[in-house]
């Protein structure tokens, strides 16, 4: 444990963000897994709809830092070309 005030202060500090990331990072993937099984039951409107809610999470996650820009737009694209393949 440490010692000293400021190093305490990092130690709370870091688990308050690492706690904020896994909140977040949990939403995108639940957002994306609702995209899936919209895809999965066969409904392209519904999918639309939770294709757009989840890529204003994903792109929310990316804004806050939790995931870099390119991983933001490669699981935008990912779950765009999965719902634009729907038959």
């Amino acid at each position: 444990m440490a010692n000293i005030k400021s190093a305490k202060k990092r130690i709370l500090v870091n688990r308050t963000k690492a706690d904020r990331n896994k909140a977040i990072r949990s939403r995108v993937k639940t957002a994306i897994k609702k995209v899936y099984s919209t895809i999965a039951a066969g409904d392209k409107a519904a999918a639309k709809t939770e294709l757009a809610a989840a890529t204003k999470v994903i792109e929310m996650a990316g804004s806050k830092g939790v995931y870099h820009k390119n991983n933001v737009a490669h699981k935008v694209s990912r779950i765009s070309k999965a719902v634009n393949e729907m038959a």
